[in-house]
């Protein structure tokens, strides 16, 4: 994130004989640069932000007429309408393969103060028999230059691990979202301030918005879920 320093020395040339004058020189030089570089590494400030959410919802018994038994949630995941859900398509601007269930996800721009901002999300999904995972490998910010600086001072990951049991009679769909951002802190008055100022308040935020998204999310997969039964059910016989 920090740019290494270099030292150049600019001058006359002098024959080689007279380097034999200077031995300590390039020694000197070495020992300056390592010493800013450590310097600078130790006042940054960074801010950790972190919030996590479960969340539970039963599903509904859907039952596939013709061999008697209920659609499993399984097989909606593993389907590319399944896949879908989980990627919220719906909220993107466009998406794309870039590897084995990796998938690049553009969100519409939004503004922010006075730039517009387009998030470029690059997520994972990984289908299993019994539960599913979402995983967010690489978060960006596309817009001027300014706004895509920003992106030397900002991480993010974020798992959403999805699982399903049978309780009794009924059956449910388990979500637990974890959501973590490291930001540097590196302008005023923001410097100024511990650190702790900045990641009390950030903490709040972040939670407050997953506490908002995956109940949203569960009601947007049974959904979705709903209409994957209604489509594999007018291929029956």
């Amino acid at each position: 994130m920090l740019a290494q320093m270099q030292l150049q020395c600019c001058g006359p040339k002098l024959p080689a004989t007279s380097s034999r004058n200077f031995p300590s020189t390039r020694k000197v030089v070495d020992i300056i640069q390592v010493s800013k570089d450590d310097s600078t590494k130790s006042n940054v400030k960074r801010a950790l932000l972190a919030a996590r959410k479960k969340d539970r919802i039963e599903l509904p018994f859907r039952e596939n007429a013709r061999v008697g038994e209920m659609y499993h949630i399984s097989q909606f995941f593993k389907h590319p309408m399944g896949v879908e859900a989980m990627l919220n398509i719906n909220a993107l601007e466009n998406y794309v393969l870039i590897d084995v269930n990796t998938y690049r996800c553009k969100l519409p721009p939004i503004q922010l103060l006075n730039f517009e901002v387009a998030p470029v999300l690059d997520l994972e999904v990984s289908p299993a028999s019994e539960w599913c995972t979402v995983e967010l490998l690489s978060c960006k910010f596309e817009g001027s230059e300014i706004v895509q600086n920003q992106n030397k001072y900002f991480s993010a990951t974020m798992k959403n691990f999805i699982s399903w049991d049978k309780t009794g009679s009924g059956s449910f769909l388990d979500v637990d979202v974890k959501l973590n951002i490291n930001l540097e802190i590196y302008n005023q008055p923001f410097t100024l301030l511990p650190v702790s100022a900045i990641e009390s308040p950030g903490n709040v935020v972040l939670q407050a918005l997953l506490d908002r998204f995956v109940p949203l999310l569960l009601q947007q997969l049974l959904q979705d879920y709903d209409a994957w039964v209604k489509q594999q059910s007018k291929y029956l016989p």
